[in-house]
């Protein structure tokens, strides 16, 4: 993972990261996929990714979620998280961040 370009690393253990809270915190969900960028573009502030904007996916479901997300300097740890899951996208579908529509 340390030839992964800093800011690669850190959004993608920021995104695990906030799967396996996902999972953890609220029964029932299974999550397979972390966007931080679907609705929004994430703030990033050194080590620090701001995504108000994410999705995560649990069961063939899109749920808006929102996390901040703070690594270790290297991005391989994290050293604080939070989130907030959000209800329910109907219908939503991420190949529109693909194709533009």
């Amino acid at each position: 993972m340390l030839k992964v370009e800093l800011g690669t690393r850190i959004e993608q253990r920021c995104d695990a990261r906030a799967g396996g809270e996902v999972s953890r915190q609220h029964p029932g969900f299974e999550a397979d996929k972390v966007i931080a960028y679907a609705l929004s573009n994430p703030q990033e502030h050194g080590t620090e990714v701001v995504a108000p904007g994410a999705v995560v996916r649990s069961r063939g479901h899109w749920f808006r979620l929102s996390f901040r997300c703070k690594t270790t300097p290297d991005g391989l740890g994290i050293v604080a998280f939070e989130h907030t899951l959000g209800s329910e996208i109907p219908g939503w579908d991420m190949s529109k961040l693909y194709h533009g529509d």
